[in-house]
C-alpha cells in the first residue's frame, strides 16, 4: 500500500492526470494496446476526470452512485451506445488497475454494467480484393506455394487462426473435400474444402512440406514455419499482412477479415444461415446473424448508388 503522503498527492488534480497516465502506460507497455485505442481511452478518462472536478472530487474518490450518474450523462450527452460502452470499459479498467496498485481498497465499478453496445459490422473484402490477395504470393518459390495454400484454405473455409495453425495432414479428406477442425472448447466440426484450395494444399504437401520438415522431421502440423516448426499466430498474421500489401488491400487486414469475407460472400450467394453457422462453428445462431446485417447494408448501398430515385 502507498503511504499517506503519496495517497494525498494522488487526490490532487494533478494526481488524477498521473493515475490516468500510469494506467495508459500500463495498457501501452504491458497489454500492447493499439495507439488508436489508447487515444480513445485517454479521451474517455479525461472526461471522467472533468466530471470528478465538477463534483469537487478526485477520480479515486468517486463512488458507485457518482459513476452511475457519469454513465447516465454519457448517454444523455448524445454519446452512442458503442462509445459509451467503450468509455465504461476504460473506466472499469482504470479502477481495477488502481486496486491492483494499492491506490484504493474497493473497486467502485465492480457491480456496474456497461450500456448495451451494438456490435460493429464485420469488415470484409470484395471478391476482386480476395482475388488480388490470393494471387499475391510468388508461387515460383516454396514459401509462396505455402502462403498461397494458407490463404486459399482461410478463404475457402472461414477457419479461425487457431484452427488453421492446428490443422494436421490427417484432418483433410482430399477425396471427399472436407476438413476436420477443432474450434472453441475443442468442439469438432467438418468444413467443406473447395477444389481450388485442395489443389494448392496438395501442391504444398507434395512440393514444399517435406523440405520444410527436414530440420524437424517430427513436425505434426500441416502448415509449417520457414524453419520447419509450428506456425505461430503472429507468423500467420505476418503472412496475411505481407501479401495484403502486395495486393493493395493492406487496410489493417487480418486473418479474421478473410473469415468475415468467407461468410459474407456465401450469404450473398444464397447460403443458408444454419449451414453457415455450422461451418463457422458458432454456438449461437445470433452470432452468425451479424452477417445478414452486412449483406443488407451492402444491398442498401447498391440501391442508393444505382436507383434513379434513391
Amino acid at each position: 500500500m502507498k503511504g499517506r503522503s503519496e495517497d494525498a498527492a494522488l487526490r490532487h488534480p494533478k494526481g488524477d492526470a498521473l493515475i490516468v497516465e500510469e494506467y495508459l502506460d500500463h495498457l501501452r507497455v504491458e497489454r500492447g494496446l493499439a495507439e488508436n485505442s489508447l487515444v480513445a481511452y485517454g479521451h474517455d478518462l479525461r472526461r471522467l476526470a472533468a466530471y470528478a472536478g465538477e463534483r469537487r472530487k478526485h477520480v479515486l474518490d468517486l463512488r458507485q452512485r457518482d459513476l452511475t450518474d457519469f454513465i447516465a450523462r454519457l448517454r444523455e450527452g448524445g454519446l452512442s451506445a458503442r462509445s459509451a460502452a467503450r468509455a465504461v470499459h476504460a473506466v472499469r479498467g482504470l479502477y481495477r488497475f488502481a486496486v491492483r496498485e494499492g491506490r484504493i481498497d474497493v473497486d467502485p465499478m465492480e457491480n456496474l454494467k456497461a450500456p448495451r453496445s451494438f456490435p460493429a459490422l464485420p469488415r470484409y473484402l470484395t471478391s476482386t480484393q480476395v482475388d488480388a490477395l490470393l494471387a499475391a504470393p510468388d508461387v515460383a518459390t516454396p514459401l509462396g506455394i505455402r502462403d498461397r495454400a494458407i490463404l486459399e484454405v482461410l478463404y475457402a473455409t472461414g477457419l479461425r487462426v487457431s484452427e488453421l495453425i492446428g490443422l494436421r495432414p490427417g484432418d483433410l479428406d482430399m477425396q471427399v473435400g472436407v476438413l476436420t477442425c477443432f474450434g472453441k472448447g475443442r468442439k469438432e466440426r467438418l468444413v467443406p474444402l473447395g477444389r481450388t484450395a485442395r489443389k494448392w494444399v496438395l501442391r504444398y504437401v507434395e512440393e514444399v512440406r517435406g523440405a520444410l520438415m527436414r530440420p524437424r522431421p517430427s513436425a505434426a502440423e500441416l502448415f509449417l514455419s520457414q524453419r520447419g516448426g509450428h506456425l505461430s499466430r503472429m507468423g500467420l498474421w505476418g503472412i496475411v499482412r505481407r501479401h495484403a500489401v502486395t495486393a493493395g488491400v493492406e487496410r489493417t487486414l487480418t486473418p479474421h477479415v478473410l473469415r468475415h469475407s468467407f461468410a459474407t460472400h456465401l450469404l450473398e450467394r444464397g447460403a443458408d444461415l444454419r449451414a453457415l453457422q455450422a461451418m463457422l462453428g458458432h454456438a449461437d445462431i445470433s452470432t452468425t446473424q451479424i452477417y445478414t446485417h452486412v449483406t443488407r447494408e451492402r444491398l442498401r448501398k447498391v440501391y442508393d448508388r444505382y436507383h434513379p430515385r434513391a
